[in-house]
């Protein structure tokens, strides 16, 4: 995305975005060969809060950011049609996310275009995600020193506090909806939850994460016994380079196809001792 301060004749401030601009939105998206489908804009809608600005009555720009605590936030799905470039929106969209966000904390995931309008806003560098991304070919080889099993209802404490332990955000709101649709199985260690993985639809094909794990070995098991579920399947995983993860995601034929800027408008979360957040829910909603 990138955007300059040109003449904005016919254009709107930012408006608030609801569910009436969702079609709109989704021909957005798909003019710039980004992923979502129409259901993906829903959720992350009815999660988060969104702008649009218009011009002559159609959107021609998209961004939303999604609470997570008093404290973070994420942004995303940040989208200017090509014929509206060069007229201000992203600043107009940015400054009122900014606004909204009422002081939070704020990252994102920024690909090249983006960086100088969120520079200029205060945000800086910290990690960066590749995704990682193909048609499954055959199952990945699995653990079986990892004890795994399908999360179940009375786990759901223990994975909203490993969560938030990992992510260093309180993300209640967004497993919720994510476990009430995807498959999670969870780590399990002398009878305690140790980790989680989840693998909904998404896009083209299924989406694996987030995983969260207390090490490289446990991170593996969840995404190799996720991802096996989905042979056949375009399947796709969002990865931190720190992580170290993606030169055996490529061993699985799961190739990296992009690198995104992880960017925070003040200090980025930071997770507790024994526990890291290796793959994201997606790009935008971290």
């Amino acid at each position: 995305m990138t955007d300059g301060g040109a003449a904005s004749v016919g254009l709107t401030g930012a408006i608030p975005l609801t569910r009436d601009h969702l079609p709109e939105a989704f021909a957005l998206s798909q003019a710039v060969q980004w992923p979502y489908r129409a259901e993906d804009w829903a959720f992350a809608l009815d999660l988060g809060r969104g702008f649009g600005v218009e011009m002559d009555g159609r959107l021609v720009g998209t961004a939303l950011w999604w609470p997570y605590g008093d404290d973070f936030a994420t942004t995303g799905m940040i989208i200017v049609a090509e014929e509206a470039q060069r007229r201000g929106i992203g600043a107009r969209l940015m400054d009122a996310l900014l606004a909204d966000a009422a002081g939070r904390r704020m990252i994102l995931n920024s690909t090249d275009e983006g960086q100088a309008l969120y520079r200029k806003r205060g945000f800086m560098p910290f990690d960066s995600v590749l995704q990682h991304q193909a048609v499954l070919s055959q199952a990945p080889a699995t653990d079986p020193s990892v004890l795994l099993r399908p999360a179940t209802a009375d786990d759901r404490a223990a994975l909203l506090a490993l969560d938030e332990a990992a992510a260093g955000m309180e993300r209640t709101a967004l497993l919720d909806a994510l476990f009430a649709v995807g498959d999670v199985l969870v780590v399990e260690r002398d009878g305690a939850v140790a980790g989680y993985g989840c693998v909904r639809r998404w896009g083209r094909g299924h989406v694996v994460g987030p995983v969260i794990a207390r090490d490289d070995d446990d991170a593996r098991a969840l995404i190799a016994a996720l991802a096996a579920r989905h042979v056949g399947d375009f399947v796709r995983i969002d990865v931190f380079r720190s992580g170290g993860l993606s030169p055996w995601l490529e061993s699985l034929g799961l190739p990296q196809v992009g690198e995104v800027l992880c960017m925070a408008l003040g200090a980025p979360p930071q997770a507790k001792d024994g526990v890291m957040l290796y793959a994201l829910a997606n790009q935008s909603l971290g």
